[in-house]
């Protein structure tokens, strides 16, 4: 399988055999077949079309931060849709974006436009797209209540641009997450900040600091964010609580596999220590899991995906993205 031509031809970066470990916050996982970094709707868009016509099978994720990799990676090609260089134009206060931009960069921008709407999830790691598919939120906002308006490519190759409405969306979760559709653009409408641009600056460094306190930072903590979604009404728990609670009141903070342990200030924040496999903490998630079963009656959901094969993982799709 040669690949180089689109380094070659069209600028865009392939690496043979890349390590997930070096393309996830987790820090974690074994090779692919190659890697494909692709930076814009453009680069998305011309690639996923040329694997199409080659009949070569891929995965697209965004910035890995959602992503637990297994230790024998995948073989398959990667396609990682992230940029570290915004891309986003102003009409009014609807604001357009490519989806391979960081969803943090993108509240940083508003912010600094004095748009509000999203800054109560400044600190959200990776991109706009993967926020979408997994309808990422905080505090009770997600990143669906202002988005409008989204452009995707489809897996018959076609580019739809349709309404937000056009698309079901659930709590951390969405059909693209599953029905292979790619995010391509993103339009949101915002608004003028009633304040001036301090107080929304102000209320953004809060809300980093609290994340920064609760979630550690992921280069020198590894992990990939709350790993289990909170608890919906329709559980046993009744009202929606957060599944941290939940893991604290089971004992998960005390937990250890291997060198995988809960982090030291939210047990719904799963670590690792330097020698960690991606099977410690799998293992140790459903160490978790299953004493939140035994001490409430009901099972805790995963948010974050795995990528790859685990032991005594269901077999739902045993080389995929689930």
């Amino acid at each position: 399988m040669d690949l180089s031509f689109f380094k070659k031809e069209l600028d865009i970066n392939v690496i043979s055999g890349a390590n997930l470990k070096d393309y996830t916050t987790f820090q974690l996982g074994g090779p692919c077949k190659a890697l494909i970094e692709c930076i814009s709707a453009r680069q998305m868009t011309v690639v996923a079309t040329a694997l199409h016509a080659m009949k070569i099978p891929f995965i697209v994720m965004g910035f890995g931060s959602n992503i637990l990799a297994s230790d024998t990676g995948v073989d398959t090609v990667i396609i990682r849709y992230s940029s570290t260089a915004p891309r986003i134009t102003r009409n009014g206060n609807m604001v357009t974006v490519d989806a391979a931009t960081q969803f943090d960069d993108l509240i940083s921008w508003a912010v600094n436009e004095n748009l509000d709407g999203l800054t109560a999830m400044s600190g959200i790691p990776g991109t706009v797209g993967g926020a979408i598919a997994g309808n990422a939120g905080a505090y009770g906002q997600q990143v669906t209540d202002r988005l409008t308006r989204l452009t995707l490519l489809g897996p018959d190759e076609k580019i739809s641009d349709i309404s937000k409405d056009e698309v079901h969306f659930s709590y951390r979760d969405s059909d693209i997450k599953h029905n292979g559709h790619i995010v391509l653009y993103a339009t949101f409408e915002l608004e003028p900040s009633d304040d001036d641009k301090a107080l929304l600056l102000k209320e953004r460094e809060e809300k980093l600091s609290v994340r920064l306190k609760k979630h550690g930072d992921w280069k020198t903590n590894p992990c990939a964010g709350s790993f289990f979604k909170n608890v919906l009404p329709s559980s046993n728990a009744g009202q929606r609580q957060a599944a941290g609670w939940f893991l604290d009141e089971a004992g998960a903070k005390k937990m250890f596999v291997g060198k995988a342990h809960p982090y030291t200030e939210h047990a719904n924040i799963v670590t690792r220590d330097n020698g960690a496999s991606a099977q410690d903490v799998y293992d140790l998630t459903l160490k978790m899991a299953s004493a939140v079963k035994e001490k409430f009656g009901f099972e805790l959901i995963r948010e974050v995906r795995l990528l790859g094969t685990f032991n005594n993982a269901p077999a739902s799709d045993p080389k995929g993205f689930w």
